[in-house]
C-alpha cells in the first residue's frame, strides 16, 4: 500500500501543477523578470501548492499511524498559508519569521517533538532541559530559512529536497522508523513530480509556499529520525542538508565582512558563482545536484563510523568545503588563504 501512496502522490502531483499553475496566473502570482532574476517571462508561482496537496493526498492514503502528524500537519498549514500569502502579497521578513515560529511550535510544543539531549563523545550526557524547546525551534526555522535562500535557479531546491528526503528515507529504513521513511518517500514523489515542470526551463515556480513547506518537512523529519541521539548522528541531517545550509552559513558570513544586513539580497551565492565562472543554468543545477548528493553519501557513510572516524571525517569534509568556498568566491573574490598557501608551498617546491 506505501508504493500505491507514493504512485499515487507522484500522480495527483502531476496533474495538480497545470491546474495550480493556471489558478496562480488567475489571482495574479506570479513572477514577473526583474534584474536579479535569470527567467525571461513572467512565470507562475505557488508550485508549493501543488507539493502539498498531493503529499496531503499520499498521506491520507497510507497505511501508518498517524496520530503524531496532526500537529506537524497543523504547523504545516501555517506554514503554508504563511508562503501562499507572501507569494502574493510580499510578506516582510519580520511576519515570515513569525509564521515559521509558530509552524514550529505546533512541532514542539503540542507535538513534543524536541532535541532533549545528546551524547557528546568523551564528556557524556548533556540534557537541554528548558533549553530543548527553544533549540529545535531554531534548528527548524534554520533548515527553513537555508533552503529557501538556495531556491534561486530552476528545479535547484527541488533537487535539493528530494535528494535530502532519500537520504533521510534511508537511514529511518535501517533504523526502523516506520513513520519518517514513508513520510520522506512521499513528499519526494510529490516533489519529483513538481520538478517536472519545474526543472530548466521552468513553466512553474514552487515559489515561498514551496521552499518554507519543503524546509519545515525537512527539519521536522529530521528532528523526529535523529533527536535524542548521540552527538555525531545530531550530525548527519546537517551533512546531509550541507549544501543549503553552507550556502546560508557563508552568505552570512559575507554579509557581515562588508558590513551589510544579514536579511538583505545579493548574487553570491553559490549557484551565482557557479554561473559567474561560465556554467549554465542546468550545469549549475546538476553540479550542486552532485554536492548534495555527495553530501548525503557522506551523511551515511558518517553515521555508521566510530567516533574517530567520523570526527577525520567531519574535519576532511569542512577542510573540502573551505577550498570549494575559495575556489568558487563565495565570501569574496580575495577570501583565498588555504588556496594561496598552497600556491606558495607549489612554489617553494619549483
Amino acid at each position: 500500500m506505501l508504493i500505491w501512496s507514493i504512485l499515487i502522490s507522484f500522480a495527483v502531483g502531476i496533474i495538480m501543477v497545470p491546474i495550480i499553475r493556471k489558478f496562480a496566473f488567475r489571482i495574479n502570482a506570479v513572477d514577473t523578470p526583474r534584474e536579479r532574476h535569470k527567467h525571461t517571462k513572467t512565470t507562475a508561482t505557488l508550485g508549493g501548492l501543488a507539493i502539498f496537496i498531493s503529499f496531503s493526498v499520499g498521506m491520507l492514503l497510507v497505511p501508518i499511524d498517524k496520530s503524531g502528524f496532526v500537529p506537524i500537519y497543523f504547523g504545516a498549514l501555517i506554514i503554508i498559508a504563511t508562503g501562499f500569502i507572501d507569494d502574493i502579497f510580499d510578506l516582510s521578513p519580520k511576519w515570515k519569521m513569525v509564521g515559521q515560529i509558530l509552524a514550529a511550535l505546533c512541532v514542539t510544543v503540542w507535538g513534543e517533538i524536541t532535541i532533549n539531549f545528546i551524547n557528546i563523545p568523551f564528556y557524556g550526557e548533556l540534557d537541554f532541559g528548558y533549553f530543548a524547546i527553544p533549540l529545535s525551534i531554531v534548528w527548524i526555522v534554520a533548515i527553513v530559512n537555508a533552503l529557501n535562500l538556495i531556491d534561486g535557479l530552476d528545479g535547484l531546491a527541488g533537487g535539493i529536497s528530494i535528494i535530502a528526503l532519500m537520504t533521510i528515507a534511508g537511514m529511518a529504513l535501517l533504523l526502523k522508523d516506520a513513520f519518517v521513511a514513508p513520510v520522506a518517500l512521499i513528499l519526494a514523489a510529490s516533489v519529483a513530480a513538481f520538478l517536472i515542470y519545474n526543472f530548466p526551463p521552468a513553466s512553474i515556480f514552487m515559489g515561498d509556499t514551496g521552499a518554507l513547506f519543503l524546509g519545515y518537512m525537512i527539519a521536522v523529519l529530521s528532528l523526529m529520525g535523529f533527536k535524542n541521539v548521540t552527538f555525531i548522528s545530531l550530525l548527519v541531517p546537517l551533512i546531509i542538508l550541507g549544501v543549503p545550509l553552507s550556502d546560508t552559513f557563508f552568505a552570512i558570513v559575507r554579509r557581515l565582512k562588508e558590513r551589510m544586513p544579514i536579511s538583505s539580497a545579493d548574487r553570491s551565492h553559490i549557484h551565482h558563482r557557479l554561473m559567474a565562472l561560465g556554467f549554465t543554468e542546468k550545469q549549475t543545477v546538476l553540479l550542486i545536484y552532485c554536492m548534495a548528493l555527495l553530501f548525503s553519501i557522506t551523511g551515511f557513510v558518517f553515521s555508521f563510523s566510530t567516533t574517530w572516524g567520523a570526527l577525520l571525517l567531519l574535519l576532511l569534509l569542512i577542510f573540502c568545503i573551505e577550498i570549494i568556498v575559495e575556489f568558487i568566491g563565495l565570501i569574496g573574490e580575495d577570501y583565498r588563504p588555504i588556496l594561496n598557501l598552497l600556491q606558495k608551498i607549489h612554489r617553494k617546491r619549483k
